[in-house]
């Protein structure tokens, strides 16, 4: 199959990776622990017991495993929520902005 032949929702102009890492949610004041799944240039996807909604801005932060790298730390956006079969929550970010 071409790439051509592939739905339009499965192209993606950035590459993904595929991560297992611990993240910080903060949102409203409130932080949650999360774990990143994904990341790419432009976005995310994290699971964590937030309650949040589509269009919620919130920020991200990923720590660094060595002390001589910055982690990272994002402004992004929610834009899509999925459930899990045992109640967790899978958010999907758009980056905003870096810090």
């Amino acid at each position: 199959m071409s790439l051509d032949d592939r739905n339009y929702s499965e192209k993606r102009d950035f590459i993904r990776m595929q991560v297992q890492t611990k993240a910080v949610l903060e949102h409203a004041g409130q932080q949650y622990p999360a774990l990143c799944l994904d990341l790419s240039s432009s976005g995310m996807q994290l699971e964590a017991s937030a309650k949040l909604s589509v269009g919620d801005c919130v920020r991200v932060l990923i720590p660094s495993e060595h002390s001589s790298l910055k982690g990272l730390e994002a402004d992004a956006e929610v834009v899509r929520i999925g459930e899990g079969t045992d109640g967790s929550r899978f958010f999907g970010l758009a980056i905003l902005a870096l810090r």
